[in-house]
């Protein structure tokens, strides 16, 4: 890091209930459902360990225990881990100011806990270094930008407005989720109340003159706040395709963690992830699918681009695709779930009891 890692805090904030994920997130948070292999939030701390930061803050909030449980105080992931509970929900600036009394240094970097990008920060960091910036950005640039609020740039790299979105933007340049923020303006967010970093902390930096740096980086981005996009991260995780150093096992077309099983015949492809103890049988095919440990996929069953929760049962001859399955739900034989279905935590469906096609 260009100012010395030493005196950069990293802040995570994963406090969001994710409800686009549900049924995934009733039982943990977004950030720690299964990607790849290990909790998505381990990707992400994963780089930040490799960028040369140590002591980070996870700002939390629903099911906060769940995080503590499983990454403790950081030691057995080469890092020091502090936990702050968001009681009530404060917004993105909320949420930073919320831990602003265990940063230890003068700089700190943001992540937002649920996107999963190949921003170098190292490179980010020095674009706020160089500048003396008050606030510096990650900014990537999207193919279509209108589902995005945008940041327009000048040619210094100096960020001219916030702008919502607009069905004629005029950048392709988005806020990616990663910020530098020197202490001195995380001092100055409001306490106590929910504050928007899109809708008033930086309109209100640019308003006072304050130095707002854009930091442009065309590489690896993705918001996995839905299915399809947490599918599709892990797929691209486990290709080596997104960048990570958490993966526990070898890049290339599958993942298959210790104590799975997969019958000689079954066929797993796209970067899928098998989860320990779960089973595919003969005849199968899991395409671009994360299946949870102790699933079972049932013979001669496709599971394309979906979810299968912990536990959960899908019969023979059953297809999914794009369907997310909740924990110890029980899909029968010949059941056809297509195009974004959500089937709940325990849910049974009988055999061929949905169906799109008309054999029966």
């Amino acid at each position: 890091m260009a100012v010395g890692a030493a005196a950069v805090d990293a802040v995570v904030l994963v406090g969001g209930m994710g409800t686009r994920l549900r049924p995934l997130t009733l039982s943990a948070p977004k950030p720690m459902l299964p990607t790849a292999g290990v909790p998505l939030l381990q990707h992400l701390l994963s780089r930040i360990r490799d960028a040369g930061l140590t002591h980070v803050v996870l700002g939390t909030s629903y099911r906060a225990e769940v995080f503590t449980e499983y990454f403790g105080d950081g030691s057995d992931f080469g890092l020091d881990l502090e936990y702050v509970v968001e009681e009530e929900p404060l917004g993105t600036a909320g949420g930073i100011r919320n831990v602003a009394d265990r940063l230890r240094g003068d700089t700190a970097m943001i992540f937002n806990g649920d996107v999963l990008s190949g921003v170098d920060l190292e490179a980010l960091m020095k674009t706020h270094s160089t500048a003396d910036a008050d606030v510096s950005l990650y900014l990537t640039k999207v193919a279509d930008p209108r589902a995005f609020g945008c940041v327009p740039t000048d040619g210094d790299g100096r960020v001219q407005a916030f702008l919502e979105k607009d069905p004629n933007p005029v950048t392709n340049q988005i806020n990616a989720g990663v910020y530098v923020f020197q202490r001195s303006v995380i001092d100055t967010i409001p306490t106590g109340r929910a504050v928007s970093v899109e809708r008033e902390t930086f309109p209100g930096l640019l308003a006072s003159g304050a130095l707002v740096m854009g930091h442009v980086e065309s590489c690896y981005w993705r918001d996995l706040g839905t299915p399809g996009d947490l599918v599709a991260g892990s797929a691209d995780l486990v290709q080596g395709i997104a960048p990570t150093s958490a993966l526990p096992g070898p890049i290339g077309d599958a993942l298959v963690l210790p104590d799975a099983e997969v019958a000689v015949g079954a066929m797993l492809t796209a970067g899928s992830t098998i989860g320990s103890r779960a089973h595919v049988a003969g005849g199968a095919l899991v395409e671009g699918s994360v299946v949870f440990d102790a699933a079972s996929i049932g013979e001669g069953a496709q599971v394309v681009r979906s979810v299968v929760g912990f536990g959960a049962q899908v019969g023979a001859g059953a297809v999914l695709r794009d369907v997310v399955v909740g924990d110890r739900a029980q899909i029968g034989s010949r059941v056809e779930l297509i195009g974004g279905a959500r089937v709940w935590p325990d849910v049974v469906l009988g055999d061929g009891s949905v169906r799109f096609s008309s054999d029966g």
